[in-house]
This record gives C-alpha cells, structure tokens and sequence, in this order.
C-alpha cells in the first residue's frame, strides 16, 4: 500500500490566504465621480474603475453642483469623490444639498474630497460641510481605492500633509476657527474671489461659473466692499496671504 500523500503531492495556498483572497475579491463599492475636468474623470475611471480588479464601480459622473446633486439623488452611491472648485457653488454647495443623503442611517452616501487644492480653508470648508476625509490629486490609484473603502466603512480619511492642521483646527474648540473677514463673503463670492486672484479675466470667471460678466463685476464689487479692499491686486495678496489661491 502507498504512503498518503498531501492534496496528491501539491501544496495549495494555504486557508488564509484563500480566506484573505476571497475577502479582497468581494469588496465593492458604487462610487460618482465629480469633477469639473472631462479628462481628469476619465483619468480616475481609467485607473480604479476596473471594477474586478479593483472593486471600485464608478456609477455616475459630474460636472457642477446641479449635475452632481441630480446624479448622487438618482444612483445612491456609497462613496463620492467630490472635487473643491467646482460650477455652480463648489464642492460645499453640493455636500449642502446631500445632507439628507449624508445622514440617511441606512444606506449613508459619504464623501472623500478629492481635490488639487491643499489650502487650508477648502479643508476645513468641506469638512465642516460633513466630507469623511480630503485627500489631494498627487495620490496614487491604489492609495485612492483604499481611501475609497475606508471611507465606505466611516473611517476619516487625509492626506498626510492634511491631517495635521485638520486635528490642529478642532484640538481646541469644537468647530473650526473663524475667519470673520472670510465669512462676509457668500460660496459665490469665494469662487470669485478665489479665481481672481488666479488671474482670471472676468470673461474666463463668467465662462467658468456659468454666469454672465456682469455679475462676476457684481460679485467682485461686493467682495471688494466687504473686504474693504481697493482693487484686484489688494485683493490677490490679501488672498495668498490666506492661501486661498
């Protein structure tokens, strides 16, 4: 009689890692991508929306706040990137509009800011408005995938640069510290004011928001009095100087 051999003399995987594999291979996740920029979504769909690989199934896109809000409202996803700067009111305005969906104690939509901005006052403004985390456009697809299924599970996700001014602005006070300055100005008057001090003509600023260039004067005339400021040059040093450029 032959001695007994082991699985016919081959040694297979051993269970945990069958076990660890077959955990990998069910995550999923139903993610919307907003972000103002055509080729950077495609971008981002391209490198963590191989949904086998990667368990990542983006579900929707977005361009402004309205699309991005009527596309969330329809898909329900898990987990949506949401970019800072965006048409329409910005990445605030669209956390705004979802509190209702962010709150939901059943079947939550949770935001990841993704964004290339890393200043602190779009930080902390997305955070306030109920983001679970801000990570910037340097980070790597499988960093992103991670990000992505960890806020899925509620955890509070940054980029390392990024957390520590985050814990630093709710160390001694439960709600972030005001800039009174800043708070005067509507989103709509931040987006300009923001895209100013950029160098945007007026005309660029209007196509970019979706409004005419008269109300982008209007706009610039407000924050110009609010600040008490003179000109487009006092108010791009006052601007850097809180680095919302």
């Amino acid at each position: 009689m032959s001695e007994p051999t082991e699985a016919n003399g081959t040694a297979g995987p051993a269970p945990e890692a069958e076990a660890a594999e077959a955990g990998s291979a069910r995550r999923h996740v139903r993610v919307v991508l907003v972000d103002d920029h055509r080729m950077f979504r495609t971008g981002v769909q391209a490198e963590i929306g191989q949904t086998e690989q990667t368990g990542v199934e983006v579900v929707g896109e977005a361009a402004d706040v309205d699309q991005a809000v009527s596309v969330i409202t329809a898909t329900r996803p898990e987990v949506v990137l949401l970019d800072v700067h965006l048409p329409g009111g910005g990445g605030v305005e669209v956390l705004r509009r979802c509190a209702a969906l962010m709150n939901d104690t059943e079947q939550p939509v949770r935001f990841l800011a993704l964004s290339v901005s890393d200043a602190a006052e779009d930080v902390i403004g997305v955070i306030r408005g109920g983001a679970r985390g801000y990570v910037t456009k340097t980070i790597t697809g499988t960093d992103l995938v991670d990000s992505i299924f960890r806020v899925q599970e509620g955890d509070a996700v940054f980029s390392p640069r990024l957390a520590g001014f985050v814990l630093d602005a709710f160390a001694s006070t439960d709600a972030p510290p005001v800039d009174e300055d800043l708070d005067r100005l509507t989103q709509r008057e931040r987006e300009v004011l923001r895209l100013i001090a950029r160098g945007y003509a007026y005309k660029e600023i209007a196509k970019q928001l979706f409004i005419s260039v008269k109300t982008v004067e209007s706009h610039v005339s407000a924050v110009l009095r609010k600040l008490q400021l003179s000109n487009r040059h006092e108010l791009t040093r006052w601007a850097t100087a809180r680095r919302l450029v």
